[in-house]
């Protein structure tokens, strides 16, 4: 199954290190990312997982709830965790999806039959409250994952759903940000009264702080 942006990302019911797990319903009304790894005990992934942990307050700031997936067992999850701590010191403090049937694998396209049949891929899903997938990314066993690429996206995506902008390449909080096409000037004039700089009709950068520092 191929998963498009914008889809509902599919629901499950699967154990993890933390319980029975019913997608929609852990997730509520947060943000969710959802990351895979082909097994326990892999040492790329082994990092990945202390990074997402040492995240956590980032994570809460933004309403995000982490889970992640191998096709392991509860009990190898467990030795693992303990493998993470003493060599990462870093607590797995997220579920970890014990996905032994494969079916959120399969459900999510994360086993590619040309890499190998019995495996899943490293792939990520950010999933929004309304249970759209909004982002997915298949990562190459040997490259680690970056966590803060997925902060920023995450950051850019919560923006441009309550404000009419886009971000542009490289973007990081607190940066210019441009006005989507589709917002005429007239409209525009009402939503950034600080004004912004248009460098083509279709190219109209705008700073957000300017009007906060306006309000005040």
């Amino acid at each position: 199954m191929t998963i498009q942006l914008g889809q509902l990302a599919p629901n499950f019911q699967q154990d993890s290190s933390q319980g029975r797990i019913d997608l929609y319903d852990y997730l509520g009304q947060s943000w969710g990312i959802l990351f895979s790894h082909p097994k326990d005990f892999t040492p790329v992934c082994t990092t990945e997982l202390a990074a997402v942990a040492r995240l956590a307050g980032e994570w809460d700031k933004r309403n995000v709830k982490p889970i992640g997936l191998s096709v392991d067992s509860t009990e190898n999850h467990a030795g693992w965790a303990k493998d993470i701590e003493e060599t990462q010191g870093a607590t797995v403090n997220f579920p970890v999806i014990a996905d032994k049937d494969r079916t959120v694998s399969t459900l999510y396209g994360m086993i590619h039959p040309e890499a190998d049949p019995s495996v899943t891929v490293r792939s990520v899903f950010i999933i929004d409250p309304n249970k759209k997938v909004r982002l997915s990314i298949t990562y190459p066993p040997s490259t680690g994952r970056n966590f803060n690429e997925i902060l920023r996206v995450i950051d850019s995506l919560q923006l441009t759903d309550s404000t009419k902008v886009a971000t542009p390449a490289n973007w990081q909080p607190g940066e210019h940000v441009i006005i989507v096409p589709s917002l005429s000037d007239e409209d525009a004039k009402a939503r950034f009264p600080q004004g912004w700089k248009t460098l083509r009709p279709y190219l109209r950068v705008v700073d957000l702080g300017a009007k906060a520092e306006a309000a005040e």
